[in-house]
């Protein structure tokens, strides 16, 4: 099954004109602005037309409504070709897709949660059968470091993963940490489109992962 991943639109998905051909897209949150109403309505507008079969999206720090909402609310918008996860999941031919919003603790913004056990509380919700794990904010040390050098990512994030061990963790968030890289069992994507200056400069990640349902 094939899959894209991108991140970080920033309410500029209307720039992404090359997307490539896959099975699913995956949007690893961020989509608006400033998680206006209206930024996400025009986003989901788009998301919706997009030509993939199975579309999957959380939220991210800057996706205000998305928090503040409450869930009939937020599901009241959501088109009935998109899957919105929030701590939840969703099997797709047999492979398990886990996403959650939350990340440490960075200003004043949404889905914000302290390092150590109120961010825990999330993590453990990760079911050990997860194939695919789709957070905003990346795991300490890999694809999570700042322009001024500092690793951001989450500790308590990457010892879960050591412990479900994904075939592959999507994030974004630290736009500068754009790229792939693999450590132990899992693949790590940050999938950011946009660079520090919120320019769209970085190409979706292609990625591939067998359906555990078989064929006759």
């Amino acid at each position: 099954m094939k899959f894209v991943a991108i991140s970080d639109t920033h309410g500029k998905h209307l720039e992404l004109t090359d997307l490539p051909d896959a099975d699913c897209i995956i949007h690893a949150g961020d989509v608006s602005g400033r998680g206006l109403p209206s930024e996400v309505a025009n986003f989901l507008q788009w998301f919706d037309r997009l030509n993939y079969t199975h579309k999957i999206f959380i939220a991210g720090n800057h996706d205000f409504f998305f928090e503040d909402a409450k869930a009939e609310e937020v599901q009241s918008i959501i088109p009935e070709g998109v899957t919105y996860l929030n701590d939840s999941g969703i099997e797709i031919e047999g492979i398990y897709i886990h996403g959650s919003p939350v990340q440490p603790v960075f200003f004043d913004w949404a889905f914000n949660r302290k390092r150590g056990e109120e961010i825990d509380q999330h993590w453990q919700l990760i079911p050990e059968h997860t194939d695919i794990l789709i957070t905003h904010g990346p795991a300490y040390g890999i694809l999570d470091q700042t322009v001024r050098g500092q690793k951001v990512g989450c500790e308590d994030l990457l010892r879960r993963i050591e412990t479900v061990k994904p075939q592959y963790h999507i994030a974004g968030h630290i736009h500068e940490a754009y790229g792939v890289q693999k450590v132990g069992d899992t693949t790590f994507v940050n999938a950011s489109v946009v660079n520090f200056n919120y320019q769209v400069v970085n190409k979706a990640v292609e990625f591939e992962v067998e359906s555990k349902i078989k064929t006759k």
